[in-house]
Order: structure tokens, then C-alpha cells, then sequence
């Protein structure tokens, strides 16, 4: 089966269509044009501001042009992973396979994250069975590596009373608060050195890591292959001089990494044993992760000499830090059981421009004042391992309002329904109704989606029924809105 056959096939159809949409962060001009040739051919009114966002605005059903205004929001962009290290992203369509009760990508990431909320919206916004109040669809761009989009949102493009935001990944679940957000980037500097042609070279690499949403994956623990790397590398090197000639591990800042690689030497007396320990430590590895990381790989091979090594000041300084800095929960929230309070996930390191190499961290939490603090804690360990250190602007979270009206309606909308109340929860991710707050503090809000698993990861995938159940609770709750008055 297609997945533009699946149901709803109001929604189906249109997300079939955004998967054929390459649309990274930050390069999202192609689903730009797909959402305005939308709105043309369907005669709707849309804009779009300075940064990229787009806004489609739909007049009420007769008879509900009283009601509040609710905005209906998603995010253009998706996280671009892949399994195959070649392939393009900004050229190249994903593949989905229907798989069972789910759809998932051949070899990449979805895109569900968010484009299942695009297409919900766009669905809304065509489907004449839907009763409604004056309805605006909100599409920003660049969500997943800096939430520009909202950040620089226009004047006017929104004048909404109430927010839906549809970047939720739980069947059931209804969203009332999130966690805010800080990039920290440390930037080690290095001198160029000869590599000893005494010395035997060695790719090691860890590969095939389950990696994930380093928000609402993170407290499961899965390995982080920027750690695994540097701590196989610090354990040989307090026995035997190791000289470090590349380094790669992780690619967003909010993805776990799954792979990562180096490019060392070691004396040619060592060789064999230096490839004997590292045997032990992936079959070590393969023991202690055997249960949550099925498919994780450790590699050796041989390599040609490269043409240069980093300096060994430099070198021990990146594999020591790497391995010992913080990464994972730190906290647990106090407020809501089960919920993760603060985090931090050492996402990427790579060798950047002018002999230098990069360490990109991302650290969120519920707890403004705990933000910064783990972000410093980061700040502090690496500037003790001498690089340069600087943060982001970051982004607020979201304060939940357990006595929000629409989180009732839509909590009301998926009982009658399906017989089930909802659960009411905060969410470790950041979603961007924490920004839309600061500039719009009167808007009401609440977030919900249907059930993908494994989003910014290889292995994503869409529950099929959660879809449905998705759309109809979304359409009830906009019915029940229309017969609100301001």
C-alpha cells in the first residue's frame, strides 16, 4: 500500500506529498513554495514575513465567525539523518515504506517531525466536513536548529486567541508545557604536526547507534558514539602514545549521535596490541548495551599515514574532554513524575575551519535558572581543557497552565471520542510555544499529535491509526471552539 492511500486520506495524500519535499533546516524554500501553491490553487489568503514563516488564513464556517481565533501551528523544516553517509537531503526525496501499522523512511529519518503536523493543517484548512471559527495555519522555518522562525516571527502575521501547536509525538497525550533550550559550542585550537612514519594508522569507528531526540529520548540511555570513541581512545592512551590525525562524531545539535569515527596511529611495536583491546572493548560495548543498542557496531582497520596529526597538547585535551564531559539527565522534575528536568546531550564533534575542532552541545530544562547552570557546568569543563566557549542566544520554555481552556476542549474532544481522558503532561523537547508566549502572552495554548517513535533518527517512524485518531480530535476540538464566543 502507498501512503497516499492510507487514512485519512485528506491527510495522507498531502503528507505524501511533503516527503517528496527535500526541506532541511534553514533550506526550506521548496516546502515554502509547495505550502503558497497550495493556498493559490485552493484560493486561500497566505503571506509570508522577512524570515520564511508562512501564514494561511481561512475564514469561519457560516454561522461561527464570533468564535476566537485559533492558530494552527507547525514547523517546515525536518531533521536530516541518514543512514547512508552520501546521501543529499536538499536534492534527493525520502523513501517510505507503509510497514505494518506504521510508515517509516528507507534508511532516513521521516520528516513526521513535523511534517504530519503541516499536513493536518493543510487538511483543516481544505476539508469542507470540518466546522470551524476563523482559522490562521502558522509554518515556520528552521525549527530544529535554532527555532528562527519564531524567534523572528513578523508583526501581524498572527492575531490569533488560541494556539494549537501539532509537533507532539504521543497518541493521547495532550502538552501544556515544555522544556527551554541552549546551544554551548567549545572550540579547541590546533597546530599541524608531521605524522611519525614509525607509527601504524587505525580508523576506529562507532557506527549504527540507535542515537534519537536528544530531548524526549534522552533518559533511555542509549549510547553516545562521541563518548564511546573518546573513551576507547583515553583508556589507550594512558599505555600507549597515540597520536589523534581526524576525528567525527554526531551531526545536530539535537539528535543524539549515532556514529562517530577517528583516525589514529600508534608505534608499529603496538599494533597488535592496541587491536587486541580494542576487540575486548567492543565486545565489552556489545555487553553493556546488548539490550537497548540491537544494532550498534565498533570497528578497526588499517589506514594509509595522513598527511598530518593534530599536536599531542591538543589531541589529549579533545579525546579527555570529550570522554568526561557531562551528557545525558541530570535532573528529574519535581513537579511531574517521570518528567525530565534538565539535560544535556554532547551532540557533535568535528574538524572545522583554520586547525580548529568543534564541540557543539545542547542542554535544555524546564527550570530557566537550571538552563544556565548546566550550560555552565559544559562551559566550565571545557574551558579547564583550554578551548574557547560561547553560547547561544537559547530559548524560553513554556510554563504550563493546568487550567488552560483549550487543553479542556481538546482533552474533551479525544474522550468523546475515543472514551479515554488524556494524559496532561510537559514535554522534555523544546517546541516553540514558549516563544510565541513571550511575544503573544495572551494566547492559550496546548499541543498534541499522534504517536511517531525514534524521531531525528534513521529508525523513525508514524503510527497509522494514532494518525486517525489524530486528525478527528483535532477537528472536534476546532468544532467545539466554533461554538465558543469571544
Amino acid at each position: 500500500m502507498k501512503v497516499s492511500e492510507l487514512q485519512p486520506r485528506e491527510v495522507f495524500t498531502i503528507f505524501d506529498e511533503i516527503t517528496k519535499i527535500p526541506r532541511p533546516s534553514k533550506k526550506e524554500e521548496k516546502i515554502r513554495n509547495y505550502i503558497l501553491e497550495f493556498a493559490k490553487k485552493h484560493g486561500l489568503d497566505a503571506k509570508t514575513d522577512a524570515i520564511g514563516n508562512v501564514a494561511i488564513n481561512v475564514p469561519a464556517t457560516p454561522g461561527h465567525e464570533n468564535a476566537p481565533k485559533v492558530i494552527l501551528q507547525g514547523h517546515m523544516d525536518m531533521v536530516c539523518e541518514s543512514n547512508d553517509k552520501s546521501f543529499d537531503f536538499t536534492t534527493t526525496p525520502i523513501t517510505t515504506v507503509v510497514d505494518g501499522e506504521w510508515v517509516r523512511a528507507e534508511g532516513t529519518t521521516l520528516g513526521a517531525d513535523n511534517g504530519i503536523g503541516v499536513a493536518a493543517s493543510l487538511a483543516v484548512l481544505t476539508d469542507p466536513k470540518v466546522v470551524h471559527g476563523p482559522v490562521e495555519a502558522l509554518f515556520t522555518m528552521d525549527e530544529e536548529t535554532g527555532m528562527t522562525g519564531a524567534f523572528n516571527i513578523g508583526n501581524g502575521m498572527i492575531d490569533g486567541d488560541i494556539l494549537v501547536n501539532l509537533d507532539s509525538e504521543d497518541d493521547a497525550e495532550l502538552f501544556v508545557g515544555c522544556a527551554g533550550g541552549v546551544d554551548t559550542v567549545c572550540t579547541f585550537k590546533y597546530n599541524r604536526t608531521m605524522a611519525p612514519k614509525d607509527f601504524h594508522y587505525l580508523k576506529i569507528s562507532v557506527e549504527k547507534g540507535q542515537g534519537g531526540h536528544s530531548g524526549g529520548d534522552i533518559h533511555l540511555g542509549r549510547a553516545n558514539a562521541n563518548k564511546l570513541l573518546c573513551r576507547f581512545l583515553f583508556d589507550v592512551s594512558k599505555s600507549h602514545e597515540v597520536v589523534l590525525s581526524e576525528i567525527d562524531g554526531g551531526n545536530l545539535r539535537n539528535a543524539i549521535p549515532r556514529a562517530a569515527h577517528a583516525i589514529v596511529g600508534v608505534h608499529s611495536s603496538r599494533k597488535e596490541t592496541v587491536v587486541a583491546d580494542f576487540n575486548k572493548y567492543a565486545a565489552m560495548i556489545k555487553e553493556e548495551y546488548g539490550d537497548i543498542e540491537p544494532t550498534l557496531e565498533l570497528k578497526l582497520e588499517t589506514v594509509d599515514m595522513p598527511d598530518f596529526c593534530v599536536d599531542c597538547e591538543t589531541s589529549a585535551a579533545v579525546i579527555r574532554s570529550v570522554y568526561s564531559a557531562p551528557h545525558g539527565v541530570v535532573s528529574m522534575s519535581r513537579d511531574l513524575e517521570g518528567l525530565v528536568e534538565t539535560s544535556t546531550n554532547l551532540a557533535s564533534v568535528k574538524m572545522g575551519q583554520d586547525n580548529t575542532i568543534v564541540v557543539t552541545t545542547s542542554q535544555r530544562s524546564s527550570v530557566e535558572s537550571r538552563k544556565w547552570d548546566i550550560a555552565n557546568q559544559v562551559e566550565a569543563h571545557f574551558l579547564l581543557a583550554g578551548a574557547d566557549v560561547k553560547h547561544g542566544e537559547g530559548y524560553p520554555g513554556w510554563k504550563p497552565n493546568m487550567n488552560s481552556p483549550i487543553m479542556k476542549v481538546a482533552s474533551e474532544a479525544y474522550r468523546e471520542l475515543y472514551g479515554v481522558t488524556p494524559a496532561i503532561k510537559a514535554i522534555h523537547a523544546g517546541l516553540e510555544c514558549g516563544l510565541f508566549l513571550e511575544k503573544y502572552p495572551h494566547l492559550d495554548m496546548v499541543s498534541f499529535g499522534p504517536t511517531l517513535q525514534n524521531v531525528h533518527s534513521p529508525s523513525e517512524r508514524m503510527h497509522i491509526p494514532a494518525v486517525e485518531r489524530f486528525y478527528e480530535q483535532l477537528k472536534l476540538t476546532l468544532a467545539k471552539v466554533a461554538d465558543m464566543k469571544k
